[in-house]
């Protein structure tokens, strides 16, 4: 089944207070080679049928209206083939 997927995230101007606390345990656990880190949310659209420009345009509409708040974050809708599996 086709996937798109919706990122949203804090507007770059905005401080991300939950980046900065994974950003300093990054830094205390060793882990020196990443900068900035900024904390978002990741929806999965599971959709019915082909993904098309308009199915497209209705993620990034429900995305706007109901995941995300515009007034601090950026939303993405974009379509994902397969699902992200990152490997252990």
């Amino acid at each position: 089944m086709p996937v798109i997927v919706v990122e949203v995230m804090p507007k770059a101007e905005l401080l991300d207070p939950q980046g900065k606390a994974v950003a300093g345990a990054l830094r205390r656990l060793g882990r020196s080679g990443f900068g900035e880190v900024r904390v978002g949310k990741r929806f999965e659209l599971h959709v019915d049928g082909p993904v098309t420009e308009a199915s497209l345009a209705d993620a990034h509409e429900v995305a706007e209206s109901l995941l995300a708040n515009l007034v601090i974050e950026d939303v993405v809708a974009v379509y994902e083939q397969a699902p992200l599996e990152v490997s252990a």
